[in-house]
């Protein structure tokens, strides 16, 4: 599904990585791993085509994603570090908004998921940090898009959320979808078909 080839990322004047090259095919879920400072937002960002890299190439179904931009956005779930959401709208206006094409039940059932049920309409702004990004990764359970990249979806989530949300990892790949994400929390054990790329340096292990 997804080719980087020979991809180099200088930041500041520093090259954080260099030649970096690995594939992601359906069914696959990735767990980008490294210290600080080594990349992993930079990479996730340069996957998505928020930014270029200083040598190399991103194709997806082995075209440039230069080349094909609405293809590829249509194609992919990008979910940041920072929540993205619109903190006046409530959660229910959110999803509204990013899914207009799914029914109110079926909104509703995403809020279920990610247990936001009695925050529906409440704004944003006065939701708790783990809430807030719970509102964001109710898109998981209302996205269509094959390939999901998600930098740190585990942050401020309990236990019982990140459960949750392996089970979702699994049953979009289970599907022939793909997912790529970070996390400073340890997976689960249950999960061993997660592969790890650990950037150190300008080196992938």
């Amino acid at each position: 599904m997804l080719e980087v080839i020979n991809l180099t990322c200088v930041r500041d004047e520093r090259t954080l990585f260099h030649a970096l090259s690995f594939s992601v095919a359906a069914g696959d879920i990735v767990q980008i791993e490294g210290p600080n400072g080594a990349g992993k937002t930079s990479l996730l960002r340069l996957l998505a085509g928020l930014s270029r890299p200083e040598e190399g190439e991103v194709r997806w179904q082995s075209q440039s994603i230069r080349q094909q931009r609405e293809q590829w956005h249509q194609s992919l779930l990008f979910l940041g570090h920072q929540p993205g959401v619109k903190a006046v709208l409530s959660p229910l206006e959110n999803l509204n908004f990013y899914h207009p094409e799914h029914t109110a039940a079926q909104i509703f059932d995403a809020l279920e998921c990610v247990d936001l049920l009695g925050f529906e309409e409440v704004p944003v702004a006065q939701l708790s940090a783990g809430q807030q990004r719970r509102v964001a990764l109710a898109r998981l359970w209302l996205s269509e898009a094959a390939l999901w990249i998600l930098d740190e979806p585990l942050t401020a989530i309990d236990k019982k959320g990140v459960g949750k949300l392996m089970a979702r990892f699994t049953q979009h790949a289970d599907k022939g979808g793909a997912v790529i994400l970070t996390t400073h929390q340890d997976l689960p054990e249950s999960h061993a078909r997660v592969r790890k790329i650990r950037l150190t340096g300008a080196e992938l292990l």
